[in-house]
């Protein structure tokens, strides 16, 4: 079992210990989000969408609460910043017109 220890002694959660069993350690592959909330929960589904399937399957279900929600949109806000400063900014998603799920259009396997 793998055990993350943070190193920052300012944040008065560092001396908490994340315990990861090695099963979900190796994590899941997602290519697709579903979320849903009600006043008290939001609900992620993190789902794989692949050409053979005839439906995503989902992988993994999150719960959390509105206020660590606000906070993981957060995390991922700032987290997104680091990574468009380091790697460069990435473009917007709506660009995509649609998955291409066929075969290759030039033959190619």
């Amino acid at each position: 079992m793998a055990t993350h220890v943070p190193d920052d002694d300012s944040d008065p959660r560092s001396s908490t210990s994340i315990e990861m069993p090695e099963s979900i350690s190796e994590g899941q592959f997602a290519n697709l989000v579903m979320i849903a909330h009600s006043p008290e929960e939001f609900v992620i589904d993190f789902c794989l969408f692949l050409p053979a399937m005839k439906a995503a399957r989902v992988k993994s279900r999150i719960i959390l609460t509105p206020h660590h929600a606000k906070r993981m949109l957060q995390a991922l806000t700032e987290n997104m910043g680091h990574y468009e400063d380091r790697y460069g900014i990435l473009g917007d998603h709506r660009e995509a017109k649609h998955f291409y799920f066929g075969r290759s259009r030039a033959g190619e396997a």
